[in-house]
């Protein structure tokens, strides 16, 4: 509470500045997020010490004209189950001033920042899966000719409550040649991009001679003609030991990405592969799981949002990988055989992801080795998905929506267990959206996945059903009643698990820029992903209450 109270005198003059000479303004928002944990053996499920948990923050921003300050105030008591536990207590982790004088930005304090597409700095925040690597220091833009934009920072990494002990240094530039060339007009436009990262930490090893300045570098372009955009990036992380008295890497690692997009009505195509070997770089050398990372490789695989759709996500793996994926998007024009009245729109994409030849670079007292650069069909196979979805409007009231998905995914890999056989599966959706009369909208998924039982893979869990119904009363309301059934399996340790219905209600109320949410029911141990990224989720059985609002 002290270091709100200074926080908040440091923001006075400011505020009551911007009252004084010109209205300025306030923003904010606030998310609520509490559950109750009971014991549910059917599922698992364990109870808490608190009964009840909670997360919650709220941003308070001041701007006026070239001058913008910040606060977030969060709260973790304790944080929810799902959440590193180090993230209990109260605090004010997020603060900032920020102004632009003559075209020189300055921030001091947090920050949030990403290079190109990140392949070797990303710092954001993804709060559903807990990640807050928020930057502390000082951070500079300045745009010195038409075209040419620098930016460039030092700063520390947030850890939770405490910040990591690297301290980080990066530039970045990046040149539009059509604006500096005043070839605005030209049909092909040009797009160049360099950044590099520094970070410095002292080298406590007692055995070995680790470097205290490890550096990564990015070079990136972009090419737009007509209907066509090309983006590449290429990326090389100079040796970062891992920094352990037993074992230690010394290999360099690299990361390359392209992607080739074409866009005309109707028709949109998407092509897209990347190599990534041994680029798992972080503030603090040794730091394991989702603490302090440093860069973020894109994932290349579709991020599904149907429930049982993303029961198996893949989570990108900065160590070693080699991806594709392509998709297809195509709408059947309106009053066309396949278009009907209203026009059908189909998606098709395909993605595959597989390990590097020979694992990873390494260099060390036992091996040294370097992946051949291409390497596809005999290579240990991560995750494959073929997916299609169809979506046709078939009047003013019903909409439907079918997708397939068939996918393999290994669970040694992307969850760390130790199973020897990858997961298939075979998923099947359907949705409906039934327009009752206006304002009132009736929505209905039926879900089905089917696990390969075959020998050569694994069972996993077995088969799911899902249903869901959803009715929404617009603009204030919507109820909504899912039930997630397996029909029971026998686990890799030989435990039996009995069928079990994992049945969820809830309903919502939105009014102006304040929505709550209250709702009941089992979940489903399991990972969640987002981008690429993910996180363990244990299972549960309680209430939950969600509110988040605006101003």
């Amino acid at each position: 509470m002290k270091r709100l109270n200074l926080l908040l005198l440091g923001l006075l003059p400011f505020i009551i500045f911007g009252q004084e000479n010109s209205p300025g303004t306030i923003q904010g928002d606030f998310n609520f997020n509490a559950q109750t944990y009971s014991e549910d053996p059917s599922i698992n499920a364990s109870k808490v010490d608190e009964f009840m948990l909670m997360n919650g923050y709220a941003n308070i921003l001041f701007n006026k004209g070239d001058f913008t300050a910040g606060i977030r105030y969060e709260s973790y008591l304790n944080a929810l189950q799902d959440f590193d536990s180090r993230f209990n207590g109260n605090g004010i982790p997020y603060r900032f001033a920020q102004y632009n004088v003559y075209g020189l930005d300055i921030t001091v304090g947090n920050f949030y920042e990403q290079f190109g597409n990140g392949l070797i700095f990303r710092s954001y925040e993804e709060k559903t899966l807990g990640i807050d690597n928020a930057m502390d220091g000082v951070r500079l833009k300045y745009n010195p000719v038409k075209g040419l934009s620098l930016k460039g920072f030092v700063a520390k990494q947030r850890l939770f409550w405490e910040q990591g002990p690297g301290i980080i240094r990066g530039i970045d530039g990046e040149l539009n040649i059509n604006d500096a060339l005043s070839l605005e007009n030209s049909k092909t436009q040009a797009i160049v991009g360099g950044s590099f990262i520094s970070r410095f930490e002292e080298d406590n090893n007692p055995v070995y001679n680790l470097p205290e300045n490890v550096a990564a570098y990015a070079l990136r372009t972009t090419l737009n003609r007509g209907k066509f955009s090309f983006n590449s990036e290429y990326a090389y992380k100079y040796n970062d030991p891992a920094g352990s008295v037993t074992y230690n890497n010394y290999a360099p690692g690299n990361a390359l990405m392209a992607n080739l997009t074409y866009s005309e009505r109707g028709l949109g195509i998407i092509l897209e592969a990347h190599r990534v070997d041994n680029m798992d770089y972080r503030s603090k050398r040794g730091a394991t799981g989702k603490e302090l990372t440093l860069n973020f490789i894109p994932a290349i695989s579709k991020q599904h949002v149907y429930t049982l759709a993303a029961f198996y996500p893949f989570a990108t793996q900065p160590l070693g990988e080699l991806g594709f994926q392509g998709q297809v998007n195509y709408t059947f024009k309106k009053k066309s055989t396949l278009g009907g009245k209203y026009g059908t729109q189909l998606n098709i994409n395909y993605s595959r992801i597989n390990a590097l030849n020979g694992g990873p670079s390494e260099l060390t007292i036992n091996r040294e080795h370097s992946p051949m650069f291409f390497s596809l069909l005999d290579e240990e196979l991560y995750f494959r998905d073929i997916n299609f979805d169809i979506k046709k409007k078939i009047s003013k009231k019903v909409k439907l929506m079918f997708n397939y998905l068939d996918l393999i995914y290994n669970k040694d890999v992307i969850e760390g267990k130790i199973i020897g056989k990858n997961v298939h599966a075979r998923i099947g959706i359907a949705e409906v959206n039934y327009k009752l009369k206006p304002k009132h909208t009736i929505r209905s998924e039926f879900q089905y996945l089917s696990i390969d039982k075959s020998d050569e893979y694994y069972k996993d869990q077995g088969d799911w059903v899902m249903g869901l119904v959803e009715y929404t009363f617009s603009p204030h309301w919507f109820f909504a009643f899912i039930d997630q059934y397996n029909g029971g399996y026998t686990s890799q340790d030989g435990v039996t698990y009995e069928a079990v219905h994992y049945l969820n209600i809830s309903c919502g109320y939105s009014k102006g820029t304040n929505r709550f949410e209250l709702g009941y029911g089992k979940k489903r141990e399991g990972i969640f992903c987002v981008g690429g990224v993910c996180k363990n989720v244990p299972s549960s059985n309680g209430f939950t209450l969600s509110i988040t609002s605006s101003f």
